[in-house]
């Protein structure tokens, strides 16, 4: 079990140069309060930064760094597993990664990316995308499960069982189909040429049984066919050349592609001056107060903008596309004249070698056994080709059974099958230890049946907000419970983050928690809220963050 101690941090976001720090295994439930922009969520992104070296929210790595100090950014994390205890400290500006194992520094020469392969694989036991499906829940990316699209409620599950590797090996194996299919066409065409120079080979041998006249005479109209076969290869070379000159096709995909991106940016940068001004009563740079109608024609301006970006976003796609089908045109007649080019180099050859087979026979005795020689030899190396064939063959056949495991009707289906019923008992026994009677059931596309003991039948939404609360734990604990069984990974902390406030009244406030004690046991919860009036006196605990002098602070 890993037994979060504490953590502490400086220099992250609004927080100054003076250490903020919390104790996980303090109490067994925690309430973190403060107003807007106060720097309550922050401890999202320090744990997540400390552990993993990226924040929990959308925010790019530098933006990490307080503004104001620009520097100094410093996580420290300790746990422990076992008899172990570790700590974590993790900086920017200077950049810090260094673990501690029972107080001593593991490995200081080891690269990063090993150290931290080595602190998810062999430490932790999870990454971050378990972590964050296990320990933390932001009310910016949590969206109870009942309220999401099918497609969604499969990705999800398939998440949590980490059948997701098995997309990975899909994609992986088209890669090995396409180049057992290049490989195959190489190797019909080294095939082709080794059984066209046997069939020449054994008329040769037959040739030098004859006269050295007729044998050159043949010797000779072999080269004037292949030489006009030549130059009809090289004439449609020729045009396939003049057909792709003077193409600038990739510099003109490059090109859309960095003003899609350029878009892109301008887009995410209107979303960001949104949600500022949405969230926002005071002016950051200035702190004076905004006004409603200054906020009001920001954010029009800002959606104007974003409207603009999409119009022209969906406009340079049909382009990027046109592009792209020209780029394909392009490649095909490059393809083809490597092709082409090949033959022209193998037929080249073999008019060489007639040239020097008529020469030999002007100048020497008929060697009717060295061609037999000859021959024997290049049976062999059709044969190996033959061989090579066999295997290509047996390689596809793989594929093609591979193809239809890795398919999601496949062997993933077959792995939800397994997990559904396991994921219904949980979901019914939280359900039920929540005092919310129902049978609840979710089918192969995720379709949930809810049933009451009379067998009426009900729909999520027929539920009133706190019915449907239950519902939401229930699902919330069994996904932790499968993540949990799937990654072999338990743990003291849950933390959420406002996940549940728009379902919490007065009057739900006590269920709330009474559901949080039942379910968690003497695991370590932590809730970020921004209902402070009705919680504060619910919790064993209570930390406050507060803005002072625009630095983040616990009061």
């Amino acid at each position: 079990m890993i037994h979060f101690n504490n953590i502490r941090w400086k220099n992250l976001l609004s927080t100054g140069n003076q250490f903020i720090e919390i104790q996980f295994d303090k109490s067994s439930t925690t309430l973190i309060i403060g107003d807007n922009g106060s720097g309550k969520s922050t401890v999202l992104d320090a744990l997540t930064f400390g552990l993993f070296g990226k924040p929990f929210r959308k925010i790019n790595k530098p933006q990490l760094v307080n503004s104001v100090n620009d520097g100094g950014l410093l996580v420290e994390t300790e746990f422990s597993i076992g008899s172990k205890s570790y700590k974590v400290r993790r900086g920017i500006k200077k950049n810090i990664f260094e673990i501690y194992i029972d107080g001593k520094r593991l490995n200081q020469d080891a690269k990063s990316l090993d150290q931290q392969e080595y602190l998810e694989k062999t430490i932790l036991k999870l990454n971050f995308k378990s972590f964050t499906q296990i320990v933390l829940l932001g009310s910016s990316s949590f969206v109870p499960f009942m309220q999401l699209k099918a497609t969604d409620r499969r990705a999800i599950i398939e998440d949590l069982l980490d059948i997701q590797i098995f997309s990975v090996m899909n994609a992986l194996l088209k890669i090995k189909v396409s180049e057992n299919k290049e490989e195959s066409l190489s190797n019909d065409v080294a095939k082709e040429l080794s059984s066209g120079k046997i069939d020449t080979t054994v008329e040769l041998i037959n040739d030098l049984k004859k006269t050295k006249t007729n044998q050159i005479q043949k010797n000779q109209s072999d080269i004037e066919f292949n030489e006009e076969e030549i130059k009809k290869l090289n004439d449609a070379i020729e045009k396939l050349l003049d057909s792709i000159s003077n193409d600038n096709t990739t510099k003109e995909l490059s090109k859309l592609q960095s003003f899609q991106q350029g878009i892109e940016r301008n887009i995410l940068k209107a979303e960001n001056e949104i949600e500022f001004y949405e969230e926002n009563d005071t002016c950051s740079i200035c702190n004076q107060d905004l006004s409603d109608d200054h906020k009001t024609k920001m954010i029009s301006e800002q959606h104007g903008k974003m409207h603009e970006g999409r119009n022209a976003l969906v406009t340079l796609s049909h382009k990027i596309d046109k592009v792209k089908t020209k780029l394909d045109i392009v490649t095909k007649s490059q393809f083809t004249i490597t092709q082409q080019q090949n033959q022209v180099q193998a037929i080249s050859q073999y008019i060489n070698k007639l040239r020097q087979q008529i020469t030999e026979i002007e100048n020497r005795e008929d060697d009717v056994d060295e061609k037999i020689k000859k021959l024997k030899e290049l049976k062999e190396e059709l044969k190996i080709c033959n061989e090579k064939q066999e295997q290509l063959s047996f390689k596809k056949q793989l594929y093609e059974t591979a193809n239809v495991l890795l398919k999601d009707t496949g062997i993933k289906t077959r792995i939800v099958k397994q997990y559904l019923p396991i994921m219904n008992k949980l979901i019914n026994k939280y359900l039920a230890s929540m005092d919310f009677f129902v049978s609840f059931t979710l089918d192969e596309k995720f379709i949930e049946k809810i049933k009451s003991r009379h067998r009426d039948e009900f729909t999520y939404d027929s539920f009133s907000e706190g019915e449907k609360m239950r519902i939401d734990l229930a699902l919330l604990f069994t996904w932790r419970t499968i993540a949990k069984m799937k990654n072999s990974v338990n743990t003291n902390l849950l933390l959420l983050d406002e996940v549940f406030d728009s379902s919490l009244d007065a009057n739900g406030t006590e269920e709330f928690l009474k559901i949080i004690n039942k379910l968690t046991g003497k695991q370590n919860v932590f809730i970020i809220s921004h209902k402070s009036d009705l919680l504060c006196d619910k919790f064993n605990n209570t930390i406050k963050f507060e803005k002072h002098k625009n630095f983040s602070r616990i009061v």
